[in-house]
């Protein structure tokens, strides 16, 4: 039995016929490669191919690949090519090979620009409709778990939620105070800075008290943990999700809502309100340094007309802010960590994901608590 792989090339007229003998197989990969490359030249010129198998005792992949590679060389130059005499063992594995990589996309027609512009609209609203499925089916199933908590105390994973107050509370106050402080400072020198102009600057400390303590405290924190730990949320959810880690909790009867979802939710709805407090108080003491070396105004002048510009209601605003805040970006968070398929560019875009979408409902939950907060006089 022949097992040197050989090629017979014969023209006859303008039909070049190929007989190809012997072992076609990846063993003899740099003889088959040597041997088709012999007759590029005449497959070229001629106008017809005929592949004659008869002669081939051994064929894998490789060999029946080399083949079709002839034969499309062929065909691609608008000239026939047939193969004959192909053994019915090697039949299959001839036309798996032959429709390897014949899927042309058809071309897509160009789009108007405003049924373009229309179908990206749908898309949007469509992908709007899913986030907010998302965002419902995952504050149901917390729901769910907090009931399950409240009649089952011990299920509560206390271990769990202490970590996390400990990651998003405790370990978040020296940035939450460093950049409230600084925005504080900032807000009370452009006031000293233009209020001067009109003799207003006893005014600043107004501007600085109400709008620390009602808006900005609240939401530069809120901004802040939604970048910090939300991120972190999703991250984390979704490396456990790529590593089916949750798919094991719920092949083991766990919930991982109750287990890996509950305890963070808790955990910022917990911090957050602390943390818009010493932000808040961060912003208040920036402002009154800055009015002391820049406006020449004393600390008890300072704390004198910050008693007389703002109540407590101007805190209570604030502060009934947060944990909604906190929910809205804990329940975005986790939701995208769910979300995340198998491969580090999902987790990266659904990380991105989260960090876009729950600061943008940190920012239309501030507007409509400022509106509801208008309507009833606070």
């Amino acid at each position: 039995m022949a097992t040197t792989p050989q090629l017979t090339a014969t023209a006859s007229g303008d039909v070049l016929e190929l007989r190809p003998a012997g072992s076609w197989t990846a063993a003899n990969v740099t003889t088959l490669e040597a041997l088709s490359g012999t007759v590029a030249a005449q497959l070229d010129r001629s106008k017809a191919l005929r592949l004659d198998m008869a002669g081939v005792r051994e064929l894998d992949t490789l060999g029946a690949w080399l083949i079709e590679k002839m034969s499309r060389r062929a065909t691609s130059a608008g000239r026939r090519a047939e193969i004959v005499g192909v053994a019915d063992n090697y039949a299959g594995l001839i036309q798996e090979v032959h429709h390897v990589n014949r899927h042309n996309p058809a071309p897509v027609p160009a789009l108007n620009p405003v049924v373009a512009n229309l179908n990206e609209i749908g898309r949007a609203a469509v992908g709007a409709r899913e986030d907010v499925a998302a965002f419902l089916e995952m504050l149901g199933s917390l729901f769910l778990a907090l009931v399950g908590v409240l009649r089952r105390p011990r299920s509560l994973r206390l271990t769990s939620l202490v970590y996390q107050l400990y990651r998003v509370g405790w370990q978040a106050i020296p940035i939450m105070a460093l950049i409230t402080f600084l925005i504080g400072a900032i807000i009370a020198q452009q006031g000293f800075f233009h209020f001067r102009k009109f003799g207003a600057d006893s005014y600043v400390v107004d501007m600085v008290g109400i709008l620390v303590l009602r808006e900005l405290g609240v939401l530069i924190v809120a901004i802040m943990v939604a970048g910090r730990s939300g991120s972190a949320y999703t991250a984390e959810l979704g490396s456990m999700k790529m590593r089916e880690e949750i798919d094991a909790l719920s092949t083991m009867g766990l919930d991982p809502i109750e287990v890996l979802i509950l305890p963070r939710i808790i955990a910022l709805v917990v911090a957050l309100p602390i943390l818009s407090f010493i932000g808040s108080m961060a912003a208040l003491y920036g402002g009154g340094l800055v009015a002391q070396l820049y406006g020449g105004m004393g600390p008890a002048i300072y704390i004198a007309r910050l008693h007389d510009a703002v109540s407590v209601t101007s805190f209570e605003v604030g502060i009934i802010k947060a944990p909604f805040m906190a929910l809205a970006i804990g329940i975005v968070a986790c939701s995208e960590g769910l979300r995340v398929k198998g491969s580090a560019e999902s987790l990266g875009k659904q990380t991105t994901t989260s960090v876009v979408k729950s600061i943008f409902l940190v920012i239309v939950l501030d507007g409509l608590f400022a509106i509801f907060f208008a309507s009833i006089g606070m």
